[in-house]
């Protein structure tokens, strides 16, 4: 699709882009300031770790087609990626 075109976000595989970019700009973000110590380093890093599980599912649903995938495997996918980043929260946090 032409990104000049006025319905160029209305795609979901530009829309999905551009969150991946803008979440991987933040990751940045908190990694520099726990370097910077500009903030808790426990917080940031964990912040950095929910941001990658989530760029994990948004590539899971829009570019490996799990919108369009039986639903057992669309919510088995969600579970593992819930039940994952739990268990590095908890593991990290704990």
């Amino acid at each position: 699709m032409d990104c000049g075109k006025p319905g160029a976000l209305r795609d979901g595989t530009n829309l999905a882009w551009l969150v991946l970019v803008g979440s991987t700009l933040v990751g940045w973000w908190l990694g520099h300031a726990i370097q910077t110590a500009q903030a808790p380093m426990r917080l940031a890093t964990a912040g950095v770790l929910l941001i990658a599980f989530a760029k994990t599912w948004l590539v899971g649903y829009q570019f490996m087609e799990l919108k369009h995938a039986p639903w057992w495997l669309r919510h088995g996918f969600d579970a593992w990626i819930i039940a994952v980043c739990a268990a590095l929260m908890a593991l990290y946090l704990g």
